[in-house]
């Protein structure tokens, strides 16, 4: 009786492994989707076009107020974390950098330009929460490899 309930719970045990392991693949491949799609805009469709001095681009920046070097910058920062999500290793921490560039857009959003659009970097800085959360093994090695040096 007692071998049979061990083995039962055995069994149970690697059972429920399975799924996790499963559900955590299927996650990580939801989130590839996601950082894929993010990235590609964070990289083409907002990044490119302040680089350009696109109208639209320099008329939102000298709204802001804080000068077109600030542009630059933003620019930059996009094109760094877009790549960074394409790069398995560099996911985890272009997502965690990239929450504090969203929060300042969503910050930006209500309080200088339009408070409805605000949703957007919300919505891009939750996803990039479950990226850094999925990533956050690669992210430390990450750190420790480069702090040992």
């Amino acid at each position: 009786m007692a071998a049979t309930q061990t083995l039962t719970t055995r069994t149970t045990a690697a059972t429920a492994a399975v799924e996790i392991s499963g559900r955590r693949r299927t996650l990580r491949r939801v989130l590839w989707g996601a950082q894929i799609l993010i990235g590609l805009f964070l990289i083409v469709a907002s990044a490119l076009p302040k680089f350009a001095g696109q109208a639209d681009a320099v008329a939102t920046f000298e709204l802001i107020g804080w000068g077109q070097w600030f542009r630059y910058l933003t620019g930059v920062v996009e094109l760094a974390g877009g790549i960074g999500l394409l790069v398995p290793r560099l996911a985890g921490a272009a997502a965690t950098g990239l929450i504090g560039l969203m929060a300042g857009a969503a910050l930006t959003q209500v309080l200088v330009l339009s408070p409805a659009w605000a949703l957007l970097p919300v919505a891009f800085a939750a996803v990039f929460a479950l990226v850094a959360w999925d990533r956050r093994e690669q992210t430390r090695d990450l750190a420790g490899r480069l702090l040992r040096r």
